[in-house]
């Protein structure tokens, strides 16, 4: 008689791309996104996805309350939030292994350094981390990228820190909205590629105040 692959008790029910084997229903729900790394495409992850619900969340629960991410900045600065949400979902799909809390340890390090040069010094702070540390440092040269091509586009000043700053903490809230708190958790990522694709058209931020 067959045994669920995670178990090895219960009679396998469905079929997880994330380990390669037939399990059980009740290991699929306990060990999504903990034990096991949940491709975007799984029709039960999916099916999970739908049911979810998301932490209530207030802007006391957040870090860097000081800094005010209002509608009206985000309409302003809306291709550059377009840009750093696909810059970002591209650096954390290429991290392999890299899940929700590694985009949120990198986004703190960059919120950081962008925080030091604000006060005028040069200091960029590197997570521990590794794979936060490689989305990071992704992330930071497509940014790099992108100011380049500005400054040569528009012959004036690339995007300014304090706007660029801004952006990073509208991100990194979003990212503690739509994590579901799995350890392996990649429904922040999941978010951006909906609202942020990296082909196509993008669709208008989610607002938060």
């Amino acid at each position: 008689m067959a045994e669920c692959f995670l178990c090895e008790a219960r009679k396998p029910r469905r079929y997880c791309p994330g380990v390669g084997a037939d399990i059980c229903s009740p290991c699929c729900g306990a060990e999504r996104e903990v034990t096991v790394d949940c491709p975007f495409d799984c029709e039960y992850l999916r099916e999970a996805r739908r049911h979810e619900k998301r932490p209530a969340l207030s802007l006391d629960d957040f870090p860097n309350r000081d800094i005010r991410v209002t509608e009206e900045f985000l309409r302003i600065h809306e291709d550059l939030v377009i840009f750093a949400g696909r810059f970002l979902l591209e650096a954390a799909v290429e991290t392999p292994g890299a899940a929700d809390l590694d985009v949120r340890e990198a986004l703190e390090a960059m919120i950081s350094t962008h925080r030091t040069l604000e006060s005028g010094l040069v200091y960029e702070t590197r997570p521990a981390n590794p794979y936060a540390a490689g989305i990071q440092q992704r992330l930071q040269r497509r940014i790099e990228q992108h100011r380049q091509e500005v400054a040569e586009r528009t012959g004036l000043h690339s995007v300014r820190n304090a706007d660029l700053l801004g952006v990073l903490v509208f991100l990194q809230r979003l990212e503690m909205q739509h994590n579901n708190g799995r350890r392996r958790s990649r429904a922040f990522l999941d978010f951006l590629r909906g609202y942020f694709p990296v082909e196509g058209p993008a669709q208008s931020p989610v607002v938060l105040a």
